[in-house]
């Protein structure tokens, strides 16, 4: 699963120096990493809510795009986010996941 999320991730990378979702510049991330709706809608009551940074915010969205990938989908849904940002309150999303996540 983790090899395929690589393959996915070298493939939407090539030819531009990055080579993870992790260091997405700005118009990558804009690019890669649309939230359908509903996700949305949960990133930004999770924004408020929390009171998020911009770099958290997009770090989630980054992290939101590497699940989608694990699960082999083009399109970040809902569960993505939802498990990015619960990532983030459980610390699993600071330095206990792989580079590739980052």
């Amino acid at each position: 699963m983790a090899a395929t999320a690589r393959a996915v991730q070298e493939e939407r990378f090539r030819d531009s120096g990055v080579h993870f979702n992790a260091h997405m510049t700005p118009p990558q991330i804009e690019e890669h990493c649309r939230l359908e709706a509903k996700g949305l809608k949960i990133l930004e009551a999770a924004a408020e809510r929390l009171s998020l940074s911009a770099r958290a915010y997009t770090r989630i969205k980054k992290i939101a795009r590497a699940k989608a990938d694990l699960e082999g989908a083009e399109e970040i849904r809902a569960g993505h986010v939802a498990e990015a940002i619960q990532d983030r309150g459980s610390g699993r999303g600071k330095g206990g996941v792989s580079p590739g996540f980052r």
